[in-house]
């Protein structure tokens, strides 16, 4: 990859996740408007298909929640994937919170009853470690928010990151597996050069960590992922976890690529989340977009959302029907 492309790739990476037109300082109706996905400016989208409502929500980053600006998370509905309304303001940075610089990759899970909010905030404090030459280490990590509701709000557990405070971290995900829930994200390569996947338990209310992380993959180890010329690094970005018909653990994840952002795909040799993971040769998208997610429609088919391109005011969510395989998932369609 050459070094322009991959520097696009890392300003974009800064840039604001959405940007859906007036600020919105509440979810009232009068706040809101309806739009078409090709209307909006999103990255690191992500879809709860919900069954009690029948609807869908996109979560994303909304850069202006209130009147003065500050980052938090909103939400779009939809019926039909075709027309959205929205934004819906679901959590707004408080003004003592720890991490008021950025909100970037925002999930909403279902889970025993309540909806779990999984983002990464970025404080503007610096990590001891500073190299010279190099991009700033600040604070940087992924923490999880609990509400009643799709629409929350959404509360925190705590005034700070889940994931260690000496790590730069982002794009947390929930897994469940044998009834246990797991936080896996990613060790940003800001800090570590070669990018990592990893995994931490959470307590069974989601309300902290427990243990230490254990490391799934580096950047690096994707034949497809493209070393920065100028860093000398692998990018890691937004993990999601996918169980196949016939009971495969497939991990999409995102990296550089032979043509911008790509959306790769890591296989479970022991589908298990502890893997050890391998990665499949090819990208699943590999046309400048990723951050990838698979959902499922109400009436069963997987669908896979991701952003493309990745860099400035083109920026759009993209639908995709897919084929699950049972080895692996292929795109069939764009929806």
């Amino acid at each position: 990859m050459q070094t322009k492309p991959y520097v696009v790739f890392l300003i974009t990476l800064l840039s604001a996740c959405v940007v859906v037109g007036a600020s919105a300082q509440s979810a009232q109706p009068e706040t809101t408007r309806t739009m078409k996905l090709a209307d909006v400016r999103i990255r690191d989208p992500f879809i709860l298909a919900d069954a009690p409502t029948k609807t869908y929500y996109l979560i994303v980053s909304h850069g202006v929640v209130s009147g003065r600006g500050h980052n938090g998370v909103a939400a779009l509905t939809s019926k039909d994937l075709e027309t959205w309304q929205g934004p819906y303001s679901i959590f707004e940075v408080p003004d003592d919170f720890w991490g008021r610089q950025g909100v970037w990759a925002p999930e909403v899970h279902p889970y025993k009853g309540k909806y779990y909010l999984f983002t990464t905030f970025t404080s503007s404090e610096r990590l001891a470690e500073q190299w010279r030459n190099w991009l700033p280490r600040v604070k940087r990590g992924s923490q999880v928010l609990v509400a009643d509701s799709p629409l929350g709000p959404y509360k925190p557990f705590q005034n700070r990151a889940h994931t260690p405070s000496d790590m730069m971290t982002l794009d947390g995900t929930l897994w469940v597996e044998d009834g246990v829930p797991y936080m896996v994200y990613c060790h940003e390569w800001v800090q570590i050069k070669n990018g990592t996947v990893e995994m931490i338990r959470l307590k069974d209310d989601l309300s902290d960590v427990e243990g230490e992380p254990a490391v799934l993959f580096h950047g690096s180890e994707a034949p497809w992922s493209r070393m920065s010329k100028q860093y000398g690094s692998n990018v890691t970005d937004g993990p999601f976890l996918y169980r196949t018909r016939t009971g495969q653990l497939l991990m999409l994840w995102s990296s550089g690529g032979p043509s911008g952002y790509a959306e790769g795909i890591a296989v479970s040799q022991s589908g298990a989340l502890k893997g050890p993971w391998t990665q499949i040769a090819e990208p699943l998208f590999k046309d400048d977009g990723g951050h990838g997610m698979i959902f499922r429609r109400f009436d069963g088919a997987p669908m896979l959302l991701l952003h493309q391109p990745n860099r400035g005011p083109r920026e759009r969510a993209r639908l995709f029907e897919l084929e699950d395989t049972g080895d692996t998932i292929r795109i069939k369609t764009e929806r």
